[in-house]
């Protein structure tokens, strides 16, 4: 595992309180419908605390995060927002606070495993590894 342990390209498997989530944080209609069941693929490129984080959705759209642990960096929310966070690294997971979640991100199992938590409502994302 060691400091590598995020690099690599995953692609969606599952999720859990996926509705319940995004009409927390108050996504569109129309992008809940686009994102259920999304086979979304992460890809990962990690050069030690640098990270760009790329996911790629069915027809073309693209979100990338890039970000280094520990310094505040440009993001963008699942519903296209932008905004500035400070990526931490806690216990080997990546944990970001976005406007209204909060976001963590570790490898358990070879498995790509976030978690997004907002007001108590548990978003879990589980995508495995492709490349």
């Amino acid at each position: 595992q060691g400091n590598m342990a995020f690099a690599g390209k995953y692609e969606f498997e599952g999720d859990e309180n996926y509705d319940d989530f995004v009409t927390k944080i108050g996504l569109p209609s129309d992008k809940i419908e686009m994102g259920r069941n999304c086979k979304i693929i992460t890809e990962v490129v990690q050069n030690g605390n640098d990270f760009t984080w790329t996911q790629h959705f069915p027809g073309g759209r693209t979100t990338t995060n890039t970000f280094t642990i520990g310094k505040e960096a440009d993001m963008e929310t699942m519903g296209g927002k932008r905004f500035k966070a400070t990526v931490k690294m806690e216990d080997g997971k990546i944990v970001a606070e976005f406007p209204n979640y909060r976001h963590t991100a570790e490898i358990s199992g070879g498995k790509l495993v976030e978690i997004s938590t907002s007001s108590g409502v548990v978003y879990k994302r589980t995508s495995k590894r492709i490349a």
